[in-house]
């Protein structure tokens, strides 16, 4: 097959780039990085009325300045709707971001991360939407998708409303590296936690009237480390991985504020993960079963034991597509095209698309040059970046 030409403005691919990297938006502030998305698409021709917010943040756990932000190119052929999504929001250590040009690289000055993540998203959307009202590209009716909290706990794409989509019969969300990867799917995840209530005792005078809440907190681990639930796990019925994130006290202080006192309340949670959701809740249950354990191990001088209080909810789906689906085999096809080979792989993090893939739309994730994300070594690769918006061009006009 000979390589296709699809046609791109290089310069003003980048030149959004850089103004998005540059505008901050962190996770749950989306308000300016969306009004500057706004204003580029209607710069490039999109009609105020094709661009809107649904109402996500309103059910968003956490204080959250917008909806996610949803733009309707209307079928210049026909053919079945298509999403493109990515997300609005970076991860804290990219506020103040300044964005330079380092050769074929856009770099952040050192001091912050740069948000290419997935800052690349926001800028090859909109590209795609530039390109194809520019050139006068054919193309199916086309939604593009910019959700907002991705980096604290995928809660715009999981709150979104699927009927507000106009029903697309696939999605491509940007959100990775390299763009011969085509992420195909991903582990779900279960988020768990323990509140230990002990009781307090001088330390040194009476230990035996006192209940060491980081005690048992720390036998739980032991024995779930012992039992196989910590780190890889792998079991004659599952495969999957876990971990403890915070182990400290109330109000993110520390567990106990003195060592002459024993320590009375602890709080500990984690976080399992499975390409099997049923899986990924046996990991967690795993730990309940650690910490009640523990619990009956540490007394005080009257037999008395903690209070250990544990919980575990799912924090995201995992999915998995067939290399024989449409979107798969579309994504495939449109590499070769560009004359890449396509490299399919399953995540070991979630992405938007395990709740998109949930709404019932089944999504591919692309890359488009970020690297090195959530560091200070962070930078976008133009090259990658380049090939990451032809393809999701040529993905927008392909022929069924």
């Amino acid at each position: 097959m000979n390589k296709v030409s699809v046609p791109l403005d290089v310069a003003s691919a980048e030149e959004h780039l850089m103004r998005f990297l540059s505008v901050e938006g962190v996770t749950g502030y989306e308000a300016n990085i969306a009004a500057a998305v706004s204003d580029a698409l209607k710069a490039a021709g999109v009609p105020a009325s094709a661009i809107r917010f649904d109402d996500a943040n309103t059910r968003i756990p956490l204080p959250t300045q917008t909806g996610n932000l949803i733009v309707d190119l209307p079928g210049t052929r026909t053919g079945a709707r298509l999403l493109f999504s990515t997300h609005l929001d970076t991860v804290p250590l990219c506020a103040g971001a300044k964005p330079r040009r380092e050769g074929d690289r856009i770099v952040s000055d050192g001091t912050t991360a740069l948000g290419g993540d997935a800052r690349t998203g926001v800028a090859l959307l909109v590209v795609l939407a530039e390109t194809l009202i520019k050139h006068k590209l054919p193309h199916p009716p086309i939604t593009l998708l910019f959700t907002v909290r991705e980096e604290s706990g995928l809660h715009g794409a999981r709150e979104l409303d699927p009927g507000d989509l106009g029903g697309p019969v696939m999605c491509v969300n940007v959100d990775g590296q390299l763009a011969s990867d085509l992420i195909i799917g991903a582990v779900g995840q279960e988020n768990w936690e323990v509140e230990i209530v002990g009781r307090a005792s001088h330390a040194g005078v009476a230990p035996e009237k006192g209940i060491s809440a980081t005690l048992v907190g720390a036998i739980a681990l032991v024995e779930a480390k012992d039992t196989g639930w910590f780190g890889k796990v792998v079991k004659p019925d599952g495969r999957g991985t876990s971990n403890v994130g915070i182990f400290g006290g109330k109000d993110g202080k520390p567990a106990g504020d003195a060592t002459n006192v024993v320590t009375d309340y602890a709080f500990i949670k984690g976080e399992a993960r499975s390409p099997d959701a049923s899986f990924a809740t046996r990991i967690a249950k795993g730990y309940g079963d650690a910490f009640a354990k523990a619990k009956g191990q540490v007394k005080d001088h009257e037999g008395h034991t903690a209070e250990v209080t544990f919980s575990h909810q799912t924090a995201y789906p995992p999915f998995k597509l067939e290399e024989d689906s449409p979107a798969v085999k579309r994504a495939i096809k449109a590499l070769k095209m560009l004359g890449i080979e396509a490299n399919c792989l399953f995540s070991n993090g979630g992405l938007d698309a395990n709740w998109l893939d949930k709404h019932g739309i089944p999504t591919i994730t692309i890359g488009a040059g970020q690297a090195e994300i959530h560091t200070l070594k962070e930078y976008v690769n133009l090259h990658e970046y380049e090939k990451g918006c032809r393809l999701g061009i040529l993905l927008a006009t392909l022929e069924e």
